[in-house]
């Protein structure tokens, strides 16, 4: 085997890791022999995540639009380009606050994920 056909076998395509029919997509890193996870998300004005929490940190980066990102009791605006973390066990969310798209990757300190959602009752 060579190393061309080495690295090709280390490519996830977007299609095997793709969330229902939308763009978005979730890497599990220990289905792929890595140490960490995330979720590439594309949301519309006004969606995104619910409020939740993980046993370990998230690190989100801001690829195009504009996030509203809440960690804890802090609400912070975040734009292309922009990076914010939130830590352990702390409940976060975002939502697309922008006239466009928003793409984001919220990444996992983790091999896989694992989120506790809150009752939006």
């Amino acid at each position: 085997m060579n190393s061309t056909e080495l690295l090709l076998q280390g490519i996830v395509a977007a299609a095997d890791i793709r969330i229902g029919a939308g763009r978005s997509r979730r890497f599990e890193g220990a289905e792929h022999g890595a140490a960490v996870s995330y979720f590439y998300v594309e949301n519309q004005p006004g969606e995104g995540p619910g409020l939740h929490w993980h046993p370990y940190p998230e690190t989100w980066v801001v690829l195009e639009g504009v996030a509203r990102i809440t960690i804890g009791e802090q609400v912070f605006v975040a734009e292309a380009g922009d990076t914010a973390t939130g830590p352990a066990f702390v409940p976060h969310c975002f939502t697309n606050v922008g006239d466009g798209v928003l793409k984001i990757i919220g990444i996992h300190a983790s091999a896989t994920i694992i989120q506790t959602f809150l009752d939006e009752d």
